[in-house]
């Protein structure tokens, strides 16, 4: 029997900014959390950094070339904060270079056949915002979302639309404010970070990044999404737990408790736009 995808089944690649682009302080790009995390001696591996990358700010239309001889036509790719709003937050300036460089990146895959899927954030978060009141674990960066969301959306959203708010929040969370072992490292242990509490802060960071996720589909929804025709959501990332024996109440309970503490906390429905004064 031949199974066939449907009509409108999109099959493509994904890309993240900071894995790719390099050009890090090219046409007016500020730097992010990465940047820094990655520049401090032990933090990589192999020492490497995102400096270069592969290069995509600079061969972006090779890759499109290549992406359509791959037979794709669809493209998920995210957007550097940094890139947009140098500084970050609102009331910072917008940096037209960066929206003219992804401008003319998503008009070339739309020519090319390509639809352009887009991660607003993956993982980048500009260093001012992370220096001017520790980033994710302040309220403040609920608005600063919205704002460069707002830009996006009006830039592009003619273009785009599939919109993806946050990519793996639990890995933003846990392994940048947990275990200190993504941007911005922060950890309870000294040994690896000077800065951090484990046991309290991927909370704090986990609760602002749902708001903020609800917050901009909410702003989408209400402002752009009939004019613009586009659809948002949110990309998770989870591990699948079994329980070590399934004749076992208790094993069956913990494996469902693992589920849901991995994806559950971050699956949520949101009805309507949450209060961002406290």
């Amino acid at each position: 029997m031949t199974m066939k995808l449907p009509p409108g089944f999109l099959f493509g690649y994904a890309t993240a900014s900071y894995q790719i682009e390099g050009s890090p302080s090219s046409d007016g790009r500020g730097p992010s959390i990465w940047d820094t995390f990655s520049h401090r001696p032990g933090k990589i591996a192999d020492g490497a950094n995102g400096d270069i990358a592969t290069d995509s700010y600079l061969m972006w239309k090779d890759d499109i070339e290549l992406l359509q001889s791959y037979g794709a036509n669809a493209y998920r790719f995210s957007i550097s904060w940094s890139r947009i709003i140098p500084l970050g937050g609102r009331g910072d300036a917008v940096n037209w270079e960066g929206v003219k460089f992804y401008r003319t990146m998503i008009e070339e895959l739309v020519k090319k056949g390509i639809t352009p899927c887009v991660t607003l954030y993956h993982w980048d978060l500009p260093q001012a915002l992370h220096d001017r009141y520790t980033g994710w674990l302040d309220r403040r960066i609920i608005d600063d979302f919205v704002t460069y969301a707002e830009v996006c959306f009006r830039e592009f959203g003619d273009l785009v639309k599939h919109w993806i708010t946050l990519n793996e929040p639990w890995c933003i969370s846990v392994l940048g404010y947990g275990h200190g072992v993504f941007a911005p490292g922060r950890c309870s242990d000294r040994t690896r970070s000077n800065e951090g509490d484990s046991g309290r802060e991927p909370w704090i960071v986990a609760h602002n990044l749902i708001l903020a996720h609800a917050s901009v589909v909410d702003f989408y929804r209400r402002k752009f999404k009939d004019s613009q025709n586009g659809s948002i959501g949110i990309t998770l990332d989870a591990l699948w737990y079994m329980p070590f024996d399934e004749t076992q109440a208790d094993d069956i309970v913990a494996a469902q408790r693992a589920i849901d503490t991995r994806l559950g906390w971050f699956a949520v429905r949101q009805t309507s736009c949450p209060d961002n004064s406290g």
